[in-house]
C-alpha cells in the first residue's frame, strides 16, 4: 500500500496539467477494471461492470496544488500565481519542479515583519542568471508542484499532494478483489483545487445512483490547531457536512451502519472551511445523492502533508463495504 501511494504523491500534476499523474494511475487500475477512458476535461474514468445494481461513482481527484509563472524579470526571476489554496508561508524557501524537470527555490524580497510576507512578495529563483536565460527553461503560463519526497515514518507517511492522491490510491485498492453488482465508475477527476470542475463534468456523463467522493480533511489534533472533531489514527472520517456540500443524511447514516455493522473504526467531520467533489456531483443533472468519506490529514495544502496507514485501510474497508452492499438508504 505504501508503494503506491508513493508512487502516486511524487507524480506531478498540479491543477489543469494532469498528465503525468493520470498515466501512473492508469497503469495502476488498469487491471482491475473493465474499460478504461480520458474525457474532454482530462478525467480518467474506470469503470468497473456490475450486473443490474446502482451505478456509483468514486471520486478521487488527481490534482495538486501549486504554481504558475505569470512574469519572468530581467534579471530571470520568475513571479507567480497560485494553483488552488496556497500558503505564502509554507512556501517560502521550499523548492519546486516544473513538468520538464527545471527545479526552482522560492525566495522573497525583503519583508521587515512576518505579517507583511505575502504572496505577491515571492518569486521562484531557476538559478538563471537573466531573462533570456530563464526563458531558455521556463515559459510564462508553465505550471509547478512542491519537490518534496515520499517520507515513511512508520505508521505515518508523509509527502506533497497527499490532498487528493492518498485517496487515489485508495480508490485503486478497493477495487482489487472487488465483488460488487453494482456499476463503479472510478473517476480520477482534474481540476477540483481550482473549483471542482473535472468532477461536475464527469458526474454529468455518466449520472449516477450514488456519488461517494473519498478525499482528505484537516485534523484537529495539533498542539493548540483547529476546532475539529477529527485526529489520525482514529479511522475513516464519515463527512457531514462542508462548505460544498451537506452530505445526504441518509447517505450518511447509512455509513455509519456499515462501518458499524462491519467493525470499521471511523469518526464523524464537520469541516468548517473547503470543500470536495462532492459537492459538484451533488448538483449534477437534477441531483446525485452524495456523501464523503475522508482520510485525516495533517499540514493540508503544505508541501509536507501527513496521513496515518491505519485510517487509509480503514478509508478502503468502508468504501469496499459500501460498494459490496445493497446501497439501500
Amino acid at each position: 500500500m505504501k508503494d503506491l501511494v508513493r508512487k502516486v504523491t511524487e507524480a506531478f500534476g498540479p491543477s489543469g496539467a494532469e498528465d503525468a499523474v493520470r498515466e501512473v494511475i492508469r497503469k495502476e487500475v488498469q487491471p482491475y477494471v473493465d474499460e478504461i477512458r480520458v474525457d474532454a476535461l482530462g478525467n480518467l474514468i474506470a469503470h468497473k461492470k456490475g450486473n443490474g445494481g446502482k451505478k456509483v461513482i468514486l471520486d478521487g481527484h488527481m490534482d495538486e496544488i501549486g504554481l504558475m509563472v505569470t512574469r519572468i524579470d530581467d534579471d530571470g526571476f520568475l513571479r507567480f500565481g497560485t494553483i488552488g489554496g496556497v500558503n505564502p508561508f509554507t512556501s517560502l524557501a521550499q523548492r519546486v519542479y516544473f513538468g520538464n524537470g527545471t527545479v526552482g527555490v522560492i525566495g522573497s524580497e525583503r519583508v521587515d515583519e512576518p505579517k507583511d510576507l505575502k504572496m505577491e512578495k515571492l518569486f521562484i529563483d531557476i538559478g538563471a542568471k537573466d531573462r533570456k536565460e530563464a526563458e531558455a527553461k521556463v515559459r510564462v503560463g508553465d505550471s509547478c508542484a512542491f519537490l518534496q519526497p515520499f517520507v515513511d515514518m512508520g505508521d505515518r507517511i508523509v509527502a506533497k499532494a497527499m490532498d487528493d492522491r492518498v485517496a487515489c490510491a485508495a480508490i485503486i485498492e478497493t477495487l482489487k478483489g472487488l465483488t460488487t453488482n453494482h456499476d463503479i465508475y472510478a473517476v480520477f477527476a482534474t481540476q477540483e483545487e481550482v473549483g471542482l470542475r473535472g468532477a461536475r463534468a464527469a458526474a454529468f456523463g455518466i449520472e449516477p445512483d450514488v456519488g461517494i467522493a473519498l478525499d482528505v480533511t484537516p485534523t484537529g489534533d495539533t498542539p493548540k490547531g483547529r476546532s475539529a472533531n477529527v485526529s489520525l489514527g482514529k479511522g475513516a472520517a464519515i463527512k457531514v457536512m462542508d462548505r460544498s456540500i451537506i452530505c445526504h443524511p441518509a447517505l450518511k447514516n447509512y455509513m455509519v451502519k456499515i462501518a458499524e455493522e462491519k467493525g470499521i473504526k471511523h469518526q464523524l467531520e464537520v469541516l468548517e472551511m473547503g470543500g470536495t467533489d462532492a459537492g459538484a456531483i451533488q448538483m449534477t443533472r437534477a441531483g446525485i445523492p452524495a456523501g464523503v468519506i475522508s482520510i485525516p490529514c495533517r499540514y493540508v495544502h503544505s508541501p509536507c502533508e501527513m496521513v496515518d496507514m491505519n485510517d487509509y485501510e480503514n478509508c478502503v474497508k468502508l468504501t469496499k463495504a459500501l460498494c459490496e452492499s445493497p446501497l439501500t438508504f
